[in-house]
């Protein structure tokens, strides 16, 4: 492309040019997301269909990450169809993704550790999750797993599963994790009595459950800083 400014290029080009020139933090989030959409219909460019889909979610990327592709595809923005919907639902979990690497602590010293790897997993999720860490001594992760998926305002977890895999993997310490989609972070009595149930079982077997962490959009709860566990 000959050297000319940004006005010159199609409108669909310009994202891609700008990140060139400046970097991606120059870009907005309608740019960033323009350049996912490739191009436009023949009355609204890239980034006007972009616009469209954020103006649509509040501007809010939380809200976006939390649509799953069939979602963003009912949101009915014109030109923007299954195969554009595919795109930005696999570049936003990549982005997920890379947030939890990030986040990942591979020895667990205080809750914030923990809470910070699981809020970038589960914090776009429109249903509750479970999930458990298996620690050894060392409070080193072993691994861990998603134990249950439920509705929005609830789970349900099998102890007796969880006591198998922590078992199977030989953990010596376990930390329990489940997220709330409506954002608010106060344990339910539910999860009270299910972590109650699950550290008196856990007990038996000389395991540990040395926390159970509450995250959401807002942040996270955690049962041993509150001195619940």
């Amino acid at each position: 492309m000959q050297n000319q400014s940004i006005k010159h290029w199609s409108e669909d080009d310009r994202p891609r040019e700008k990140l060139l020139l400046k970097g991606s933090d120059a870009l907005s989030n309608a740019e960033l997301l323009a350049i996912l959409i490739n191009n436009g219909t023949r009355n609204k460019s890239a980034v006007d269909l972009a616009k469209e889909l954020m103006s649509l979610v509040n501007n809010d990327l939380q809200r976006l990450g939390q649509l799953s592709v069939k979602e963003i595809v009912k949101l009915k923005v014109k030109g923007l169809g299954e195969a554009k919907a595919i795109a930005i639902k696999a570049a936003l979990e990549i982005g997920i993704r890379r947030g939890a690497v990030e986040n990942r602590k591979e020895i667990i010293k205080n809750s914030k550790d923990i809470a910070n790897y699981f809020k970038e997993q589960l914090q776009y999720k429109n249903h509750e999750v479970f999930i458990a860490a298996f620690l050894n001594q060392a409070n080193k992760i072993l691994h861990t797993e998603v134990l249950s998926e439920g509705g929005i305002t609830g789970t349900v977890v099998d102890s007796r599963i969880l006591l198998k895999k922590a078992l199977e993997y030989n953990a010596v310490n376990i930390i329990l994790c489940h997220n709330h989609p409506s954002g608010n972070l106060k344990p339910s009595q539910a999860d009270k009595h299910l972590t109650v149930k699950i550290k008196d079982a856990a007990k038996l077997l000389d395991i540990v459950v040395t926390d159970h962490i509450i995250v959401s959009s807002e942040g996270y709860f955690s049962f041993a800083d509150e001195g619940l566990i």
